[in-house]
């Protein structure tokens, strides 16, 4: 499967901006790509401020992603603001050419910026299957709860589309890269660059990992860019039937 990467610096809550911004870098990526990564909350930003930016306009940019996925035939995926019954959640949307859409809401909420004072936290853990791969889906501050991502046996790749700042960028590189060894999966991971609307900077560091903590790929800092990657099935279960540490694995139950 070919992954694309999109490391951008979207416009502070202007989704109609963001909707032109990736319009013009998806073109950009290469024909041949299966699954298009962008930033967490790619239409607005890491925004306090949910009301703000109608999460009615979900439904919109929902149907944008539907189109492009069907015209470049290819997954696209990201995370938007939503509506969830009365409440706002931050969800992750996989959207397949074949018109199938799967959501993860944010499990974990970023108290320290008051997310969980905003937002609604999710509480299905979601593994999507995809052209033969199972892809746990995962955003931003999931990644620092292990227990969260540890792998069941039941997924191949990991996915996390994050915020995730400047000041904190030896966390995310070690922990995308932990993530992938005590789980002996596939990361691939987009994060955002710039300076957004509360002053916070970001690096990106968007990078694809394989089992074995290796970067395969990895985007430059503080630039927007889109890097590519190629992943095997087959590497993977060659590196687990070498190596099979999930066979000695704890169980644990999530409550």
């Amino acid at each position: 499967m070919k992954i694309s990467i999109i490391q951008a610096s979207p416009f502070w809550e202007s989704i109609e901006e963001n909707l032109k911004l990736f319009t013009a870098k998806i073109e950009s990526t290469s024909t041949d790509t299966n699954l298009i990564l962008l930033p967490e909350m790619f239409t607005t930003g890491f925004t306090m401020k949910p009301r703000e930016c109608d999460a009615s306009e979900a439904e919109r940019t929902l149907d944008w992603m539907l189109q492009t996925s069907m015209v470049r035939k290819a997954a696209i995926v990201g995370s938007i603001i939503a509506r969830k019954e009365n409440k706002l959640v931050n969800r992750m949307a996989f959207v397949m050419p074949n018109g199938q859409v799967v959501f993860y809401d944010k499990r974990h909420l970023f108290r320290m910026a008051g997310e969980h004072n905003q937002y609604s936290a999710g509480n299905q853990r979601v593994v999507v299957s995809y052209m033969g791969w199972r892809i746990l889906l995962t955003i931003c501050y999931d990644l620092r709860f292990p227990v969260w991502c540890r792998n069941r046996n039941d997924y191949d790749l990991m996915l996390n589309v994050a915020n995730f700042p400047d000041e904190r960028s030896y966390a995310w590189n070690s922990l995308l890269v932990a993530r992938a060894i005590e789980n002996q999966c596939f990361v691939a991971a987009c994060n955002r660059v710039g300076i957004d609307g509360s002053g916070t900077n970001y690096s990106g560091d968007s990078q694809v990992v394989d089992p074995m903590g290796q970067i395969v790929a990895k985007a430059n800092p503080n630039s927007e860019s889109t890097i590519e990657a190629s992943i095997s099935l087959e590497q993977l279960h060659e590196i687990r039937a070498s190596f099979p540490a999930h066979l000695d694995a704890d169980r644990f139950e999530i409550l």
